[in-house]
């Protein structure tokens, strides 16, 4: 089966408990093998909203790339996310795929990888922990080397120490 990297945040409500039922309700659809540490993290975009609560998680899906989105929307949906909001914006919950195997996708609704993932700290710290090596497919770069380039100052274990 395909390996993926998705990534989940969430900026409202009970933070720990939107991300633990994203997962629950991811794991009825895919194997998840390896969970990120948990990072809180600053807005990014839109900045005049609470912080995040990020995680990265790699698993594997017999799902199609169009399929796998049409899991994760259905997700985002049923836990309450409100399509149509202010981009960047608070959420309940938000799932990214991050990548799927080392594949190039591009369609209306998708595109894979992920096409800030290289820019995104809050996404590349916890991946650069689950799969350093992990190779990005389009820049040739690893999560260590990506997150090298960016700054990670906005991204702090959760619980803070």
């Amino acid at each position: 089966m395909p390996h993926i990297f998705l990534a989940l945040g969430t900026n409202l409500g009970q933070r720990l408990a939107n991300l633990a039922q994203a997962r629950d309700f991811l794991h009825q659809s895919i194997t998840i093998h390896t969970l990120s540490p948990i990072y809180e993290t600053e807005p990014w975009g839109l900045l005049e909203q609470p912080m995040f609560l990020n995680q990265v998680l790699r698993a594997e899906t017999d799902l199609e790339p169009e399929a796998l989105l049409g899991l994760v929307k259905g997700i985002e949906k049923r836990m309450g996310r409100i399509f149509g909001e202010v981009r960047y914006g608070p959420r309940i919950i938000d799932i990214d795929i991050l990548a799927y195997e080392d594949i190039i996708f591009k369609s209306p609704r998708l595109t894979i990888p992920h096409p800030r993932l290289p820019e995104r700290a809050f996404v590349l710290v916890p991946l650069a922990d689950i799969a350093p090596e992990w190779r990005h497919p389009v820049t040739g770069l690893t999560a260590q080397e990506m997150l090298a380039r960016v700054d990670t100052s906005g991204v702090f274990p959760y619980p803070r120490p």
